[in-house]
């Protein structure tokens, strides 16, 4: 089995993507989690470039990482400037890791048109840098940027500029689709003739303009090299570089080739999710392997499928990658979905008719416009309606939602409600920064007297979507609610109406009473089994 090295760059290349902008401590703690994840390398930042950079250098030297080195990553000197004066190549001596990372040209275009130097200095530029760097005893990756479009242009000359790096002692040369526009078959043939000139260990650098980034990281490794360099989530530039948790699994669990270990790759959809949340971008949930979408099943006959046997619509044990089956309720479902799901959520449907029921009462409201697949707290509720096992732990005798907005003052919300809860009326009122917030705290305070335990239910997410803009303001609205509770619990919520306010209020109502229910189910089964 082969070994490959995993070189992530999420924090250098991946944060130019935009609207990411990550903090110094955020690539502290995502360099932690990969190093959990036992990536090899993690390219920290450039510290020539921010004091940002530099902080982070200054801070992770204190932090002992069991499986990764920290790189830092630099160009070569610049054009007729020597090396032993150039800020940029001392700013990467400062940082103090154990290996860099330099990226010289390697096209010719770029050298005379950008750089704006001869070929020949170009050649030295990258001589001077890695021999210079090697003679400090450090470890020296030299990315060969541009490398496949020279190749296609002055082939001479982008091998010319791997030798160079080569006879200076650099310890890996990665070829760089920085562009992202170099086809397979074409990437097949430039390896292999840069195979009979370069003795160096090789690795691959793929950007996704064409969107092929991963697929070329895959083939470069089943051409023999053995250096993958990418981003977690794919995040970068553009369309982004090579997406690692695609690679991964990959390589491991199709290929064979031995990159992380079995238990760490358990951890990739967390580390996916953990730097979504850093990132402060959603999720990709259609992304392979890490997306809640990547085991999510639909239609009913793929559910009966499924729960025959698992490979019937899936081609990995979902749990290899941290990840899990989901069965989606909805119009197009299946006894086999409702059962499942029922089954999912230690629900038991005794009868035939009972499932039926359910599924029947599915399929009315989702032509009402509701929608199950992130709802499981509604879907919950449903189910325990039509099993006459609901408690209704509060009734609404009724609710007003007052905004108001004078000039030059902000808007101001307030909502008055009246409640039965436990055979006793209580009438209260709260403001928020806007109706929903007003209506969600009114509630929680005519409840939390008989309930306290509200106080530890959050609202996390809150969507609204029309679903038919032809009428306009007039138009059904779907609000869908995201709630947490203790242990890191969380649920979804839905409501459905012409009116915004009513929708939320019934997505609200469903999360609140979802939470408290599962609470007193807990509490049930904890005190049944501290008596047996």
């Amino acid at each position: 089995m082969a070994t490959l090295e995993i070189y992530d760059t999420t924090l250098r290349d991946g944060a130019q993507r935009e609207g990411i902008s990550f903090s110094a401590s955020d690539k502290i703690k995502i360099t932690k989690k990969l190093d959990e994840l036992g990536i090899y390398y993690v390219e920290g930042g450039w510290p020539g470039s921010n004091p940002k950079d530099i902080e982070y250098f200054e801070r992770i030297k204190k932090i002992p990482l069991k499986n990764t080195k920290v790189t830092a990553f630099g160009s070569t000197r610049r054009p007729d400037v020597d090396v032993t004066f150039d800020p940029n190549v001392q700013s990467l001596l400062a940082a103090g890791t154990e290996a860099i990372t330099i990226f010289g040209k390697s096209w010719d275009f770029q050298v005379t048109n950008i750089l704006g130097t001869t070929l020949n200095e170009n050649l030295n530029m990258i001589w001077d840098t890695v021999s210079y760097l090697k003679g400090k005893n450090i470890e020296v990756i030299y990315d060969a940027e541009h490398f496949f479009d020279g190749y296609k242009e002055n082939s001479d000359y982008a091998l010319a500029t791997l030798e160079s790096a080569q006879r200076a002692g650099a310890d890996k040369i990665v070829l760089c689709d920085t562009n992202g526009g170099i086809m397979p078959l074409e990437l097949m043939d430039i390896i292999s003739e840069v195979k009979k000139r370069i003795q160096v260990p090789l690795g691959i650098h793929a950007h996704n303009d064409s969107g092929l980034a991963a697929a070329i990281s895959i083939i470069a490794a089943q051409m023999g090299l053995l250096h993958i360099q990418g981003t977690i989530n794919g995040y970068g530039e553009r369309c982004g570089n090579a997406n690692l948790c695609t690679i991964i699994p990959n390589l491991k669990l199709k290929l064979n080739m031995d990159c992380i270990g079995e238990e760490e790759l358990k951890n990739l959809t967390k580390v996916s999710r953990y730097v979504s949340e850093l990132a402060n971008l959603s999720h990709q949930e259609s992304q392979p392997f890490v997306g809640s979408n990547a085991f999510a099943h639909k239609a009913g006959v793929h559910v009966s499928a499924v729960s025959k046997s698992s490979k019937a619509y899936e081609h990995i044990d979902p749990a290899k990658v941290g990840n899990k089956r989901q069965i989606l309720i909805s119009e197009l479902s299946g006894k086999s979905s409702v059962l499942h799901k029922a089954k999912e959520n230690n629900i038991e449907l005794l009868k035939d008719y009972q499932t039926k029921e359910v599924l029947d009462l599915i399929k009315n409201l989702e032509s009402q416009g509701y929608q199950f697949e992130g709802a499981e707290g509604s879907f919950e509720l449903l189910i325990w309606k039509a099993l006459n096992s609901y408690r209704n732990l509060f009734e609404l005798e009724g609710f007003r939602v007052i905004v108001e907005k004078h000039k030059d003052s902000p808007l101001v919300s307030e909502a008055t409600i009246k409640v039965n809860v436990d055979n006793h009326m209580v009438h209260t009122a709260s403001e928020g920064n806007g109706p929903v917030n007003a209506l969600d705290n009114a509630l929680r305070k005519a409840l939390e007297e008989v309930y306290p335990q509200i106080n530890n239910i959050k609202l996390e997410d809150y969507k609204v979507r029309v679903l038919d803009g032809q009428d306009g303001t007039g138009a059904k609205v779907r609000v869908l609610i995201e709630s947490s509770g203790d242990e890191k619990k969380k649920w979804g919520t839905v409501g459905v109406s012409s009116n915004i306010i009513e929708a939320s209020w019934l997505a609200l109502v469903d999360s609140i009473e979802y939470g408290l229910l599962c609470k007193e189910i807990n509490a049930q089964k904890a005190l049944i089994k501290n008596n047996s």
